[in-house]
C-alpha cells in the first residue's frame, strides 16, 4: 500500500471531486447525506468533509494497521451513524448514512480508483498489486465499520 500512497498522494483532491461531484452528486439518496434536511447544499460541511475524505485515502494507504488505526476506523464509522453524524462540523443533515449506502459506495470507490493508480505509469503488475491491496483494505474497513452499525437500525 505504500506505493499506492505515493501514487495517490497528489491526486486525492481530484479523486474526491470525482467521487463527490461526478458520482455522489448525481445519486439523490447519496447526495442528501451532505445536504440540509431541506436538500440545500452545505458548502462548508462539504469542504471540510472533502478534506477528511482526502486524508482517508492517504491513511488507507500509508497508516499502519495497528490498534490506533482500528480505533480510527471506529471513529469513521461512528461519524456515519446517528451517534456522531453532523457533530464534527455542527451541521444539520441526514441523521445517519445507512450502511447499505456505504456498502454500495465501496464498490464504486474500488471500481474508480484503478485509473488513479495507473496515472503514474507504473507497470501493469504494480498497478494490479496496488489495486488488489486497495480493495482488500476497503473490505477490511467495511468489515470494521459494519461492527459499529451492529445493534442500530441504520441499515
Amino acid at each position: 500500500m505504500q506505493l499506492a500512497g505515493k501514487v495517490l498522494a497528489d491526486q486525492t483532491k481530484q479523486i474526491v471531486e470525482h467521487w463527490r461531484a461526478g458520482i455522489i452528486a448525481g445519486i439523490p439518496n447519496l447526495a442528501r447525506h451532505s445536504r440540509s434536511p431541506e436538500g440545500d447544499p452545505i458548502p462548508d460541511y462539504l469542504a471540510k468533509s472533502n478534506l477528511r475524505f482526502e486524508q482517508w485515502i492517504l491513511d488507507t494507504c500509508l497508516r499502519p494497521y495497528d490498534p490506533a488505526w482500528i480505533d480510527y476506523q471506529q471513529e469513521i464509522a461512528l461519524r456515519h451513524t446517528s451517534a456522531k453524524k453532523n457533530q464534527t462540523d455542527g451541521v444539520q443533515s441526514t441523521p445517519y448514512v445507512p450502511l447499505r449506502d456505504i456498502i454500495a459506495f465501496v464498490a464504486v470507490m474500488n471500481e474508480t480508483i484503478r485509473q488513479y493508480l495507473a496515472a503514474k505509469r507504473n507497470s501493469v503488475e504494480e498497478v494490479e498489486a496496488m489495486y488488489r491491496a486497495w480493495c482488500k483494505s476497503l473490505q477490511l474497513q467495511l468489515a470494521l465499520w459494519t461492527g459499529t452499525y451492529s445493534g442500530r437500525n441504520e441499515w
